[in-house]
């Protein structure tokens, strides 16, 4: 029987995980939070509580408002980015996010 090398299990994994990176999920959720246009202080707050609380499915779908910073020059507000989640349709990352937005503020 053949060991497989590093290299090969490395390759399978990265096939299997195309989304995955060096960074964590936090990291991930923080930076996105910050290209959003949330204030570095209340992304890396709102991350560190969101990504507990949030499946890898439910991040991913987080992803996706990283881009709506893009074609706007200002900062995004809290309601604004509440506003963007809940047309998500997924009322879970609408609570978590919510709950940690409310936690964050104070």
């Amino acid at each position: 029987m053949r060991i497989p090398s590093v290299c090969a299990v490395m390759a399978v994994a990265l096939l299997i995980l195309p989304s995955c990176s060096s960074l964590s999920p936090e990291s991930r959720l923080r930076a996105g939070l910050q290209e959003a246009g949330l204030s570095p202080r209340m992304a890396g707050c709102m991350a560190g509580r969101m990504a507990d609380r949030l499946s890898l499915t439910q991040l991913r779908k987080l992803q996706s408002l990283a881009s709506l910073r893009k074609s706007h020059s200002d900062k995004m507000t809290i309601d604004q980015l509440l506003h963007k989640v809940r047309a998500l349709g997924d009322p879970e990352i609408f609570a978590v996010t919510s709950a940690s937005a409310i936690a964050c503020a104070f």
